[in-house]
């Protein structure tokens, strides 16, 4: 019965009332409107999630016990972040259009700075792999603290820096404009959010990064993404919309912002959803957890 009851509310609009990932009545709770727009969550070991204000160029952190704080001013404008397994910050530092590793400290260090000479769209969004290489995407966004006003690079690819490398390869560069990006925590598959063509597809990792056996994972696209422990795909934009591994649609978070731009599983459980939101952040409460 409850399969059939969240069918028919998918089928009719009203998922948002019955969900198989969120805990029981839960909803998104506002835990602070004071950004100009918020980006890249990412948790530590601990559960902390730091999470970017990109305007503002300000690195913020959210602890477990729901403490927010500013962990790093001048922060390259940074969109993406990850945390590797030393507990740095790879942070897609948008200013320049570069990759950047910040220690616990808060120290600064350009990890890479161009392609073949040729200074990237924008890194975006980025996934470190089990064996530490890392896999982001570059769509071209205008940006209003540029001076340049078109890219140098021909089309918006997702690229791959293996570990130790300055330079990075091209993974992908057979979809229109790519933003989020995740993979599964076996390094096997990636999943890639095509914004500019309203799809998602997963890719087979390969040797060397290389990406393979390309298929069109459901038909949405989105900003940000992320996996839960069972596999389920979570996309944001208009709220957050999840996927089973099957790629088909099994609920919809609301969220009472106009843009939802990325989410991460945090919390000392890895069991609260948070989510960044145009000028706000919330958590969500869930009955599965994260898989960062």
């Amino acid at each position: 019965m409850k399969l059939l009851a969240l069918a028919f509310a998918l089928s009719t609009g009203q998922a948002d009332s019955i969900s198989p990932v969120t805990a029981p009545a839960a909803e998104a709770v506002l835990i602070s409107r004071q950004f100009s727009f918020t980006e890249g969550p990412a948790p530590d070991r601990e559960g902390n999630v730091y999470f970017t204000d990109q305007p503002n160029n300000q690195i913020w952190k959210y602890s477990t016990g729901g403490q927010l704080s500013l962990f790093l001013d001048s922060a390259g404008r940074s969109n993406g972040l990850y945390i590797d397994r030393k507990g740095n910050i790879i942070a897609c530092a948008d200013a320049d259009n570069e990759l950047w590793r910040i220690a616990p400290d808060g120290k600064k260090t350009v990890i890479m700075k161009d392609f073949r000479g040729k200074k990237l769209n924008g890194p975006n969004d980025l996934w470190i792999a089990p064996k530490g290489g890392i896999f982001f995407t570059d769509p071209y966004y205008q940006r209003n603290y540029w001076t340049r006003k078109q890219g140098e690079m021909e089309g918006q690819k997702v690229f791959y820096l293996p570990p130790g490398r300055s330079q990075p390869v091209i993974a992908a560069e057979d979809i229109k404009k790519p933003n989020g990006i995740v993979g599964t925590p076996d390094g096997k598959y990636l999943y890639v959010a095509d914004i500019g063509d309203n799809k998602t597809y997963r890719y087979r990792i390969g040797k060397k990064g290389r990406l393979s056996d390309r298929i069109l994972f459901c038909p949405k696209g989105g900003d940000g993404i992320t996996l839960d422990e069972r596999g389920n795909l979570y996309i944001c934009g208009n709220g957050i919309s999840v996927f089973n591994p099957e790629g088909v649609q099994i609920a919809h978070i609301p969220v009472p912002e106009k843009w939802t731009a990325n989410a991460c599983f945090g919390g000392k459980d890895r069991d609260v959803l948070f989510i960044t939101a145009s000028t706000a952040v919330y958590t969500v409460k869930m009955a599965v957890k994260g898989v960062e």
